[in-house]
């Protein structure tokens, strides 16, 4: 990282030329550290450029002797030890992160298992971007080294406002990187963590440009596989986006389907059936899944399914019936359940056919009409359901709800041909309902 003088002028910036400005010599790598550590103090907010440089003038003077900045300052109160040791391994890590050429890093935005993140400056453009870089351990291993690749090009076949652009992937040093689209901005999931309780309006607003964002990529034959609150990015301007192709895969990818089948890859809180068990025929309803168990977190601050480990949570998305979001939330109205119900379906056939399906319903709901597309999937189900069950379990192995009216029928003993032409009729009758509802 290229370091400039010492001066941190009023508006966190240097007040003087950079090194190689006439008459001037490169600064130190003390100096360079107390430079870079000045403008994190006030970037954050920790303190104003005006304490920064009082703190400067302070160290600069004989009595402070050979004092770092990081001493002036936690003498006068300005910032803590442990703020100041946090900053300092921060600017480290981003120094650690590599030379990339072409671009400037600017401070660490993050770190995961599997690559940490940091804030740049793409020099050519002049433009704030965002740079993964796989750690040195990862980089050594070409499984791995292969994954970060994919995700770079996964990404790069997508173009979407709701969806984190991809702009450039590459090794330099040692390091694999991929440069994306900066956001400012936050997740959804610091969002809930947050406490913030959403609406219905403001879930549908996220939710439904996500559902964008997928039904994008789901043209593109690209599946998501790890849709989730941490992956949604929210800009200062409320747009939502899309972000970490990292476990994406081409859907006619055959090749990696049979690598990875019998293994789960995905976030157990939001993770699809299918995915649990390794199939290899994974598609677009897994993304639908996992989209509807993050609308059923937004709406209700809660998981889908809670348990103590991560197997457990996942034994419950195979075996344990879902809890309808509106009769966690009763300010939620019924076709927002419905919606949810049909998106988190065990079977994924009988989830929507579609993502655009899914985006009718959704954008119906919005505008206050009933969702007329999961209404059709669970009218089938129950006809399947008696059809399959009779004689055996219950005749309907899913509710058909209206409102917060919860409808179950056991035929044991009962005539199967009576039972199915009198759900004929109930079906004739809810249909109809559904078609004057929506031309009124």
């Amino acid at each position: 990282m290229t370091g400039s003088t010492d001066n941190v002028s009023a508006d966190g910036k240097s007040g003087q030329d950079g090194p190689g400005a006439p008459g001037r010599t490169a600064p130190s790598p003390m100096a360079s550290m107390d430079t870079e550590l000045g403008r994190q103090v006030v970037s954050m907010n920790l303190a104003t450029p005006e304490d920064v440089n009082e703190c400067l003038s302070v160290r600069n003077g004989e009595e402070a002797g050979h004092k770092t900045l990081a001493e002036v300052m936690v003498e006068r109160g300005v910032v803590t030890r442990r703020q100041v040791d946090r900053i300092k391994n921060s600017i480290e890590e981003t120094r650690k992160g590599g030379q990339i050429p072409g671009y400037q890093m600017l401070s660490k935005l993050g770190a995961g298992a599997m690559a940490t993140v940091f804030k740049a400056k793409q020099i050519s453009l002049d433009r704030v971007v965002a740079i993964k870089v796989l750690p040195k351990k990862f980089s050594e291993n070409p499984e791995y080294v292969d994954r970060f690749y994919k995700e770079g090009k996964a990404a790069a076949r997508l173009n979407h406002p709701n969806i984190v652009q991809a702009i450039d992937v590459g090794e330099a040093g040692g390091y694999h990187y991929f440069v994306m689209e900066y956001v400012e901005g936050h997740t959804l999931y610091d969002e809930i963590a947050s406490g913030k309780k959403f609406s219905e309006a403001e879930a549908l607003d996220v939710i439904i440009q996500i559902a964008k964002a997928l039904e994008h990529a789901h043209r593109q034959g690209l599946i998501h596989r790890d849709v989730k609150p941490k992956n949604i990015m929210i800009t200062t301007d409320g747009v939502a986006k899309l972000a970490d192709m990292g476990l994406a895969r081409g859907a006619s990818d055959s090749a990696a389907a049979q690598a990875e089948a019998g293994r789960a890859f995905g976030t157990p809180y939001y993770i699809s059936p299918e995915q649990i068990r390794g199939e290899m025929s994974i598609d677009f309803r897994a993304d639908i899944y996992s989209l509807g168990a993050t609308l059923y977190h937004v709406v209700t601050g809660k998981v889908p399914f809670e348990a103590p480990t991560p197997a457990a949570v996942m034994h419950k998305h195979l075996k344990e019936p879902l809890t309808p979001p509106d009769h966690i939330n009763t300010d939620l109205s019924a076709g927002l359940g419905e919606v949810v119900e049909v998106m988190m379906a065990k079977d994924r056939g009988r989830r929507y056919t579609s993502t655009t399906d899914l985006l009718l319903d959704l954008e119906a709901i919005q505008r206050g009409e009933p969702p007329l597309q999961a209404r059709k999937r669970i009218d089938e189900t129950i006809l399947t359901g008696l059809a399959n069950d009779a004689g055996t379990d219950s005749a309907f192995d899913r509710v058909n709800r209206r409102g917060s009216e919860e409808v179950a029928v056991e035929p044991e003993g009962a005539n199967l041909k009576v039972l199915l032409a009198i759900l004929a009729a109930a079906l004739a009758v809810s249909l109809l309902a559904n078609i004057i509802q929506a031309l009124t």
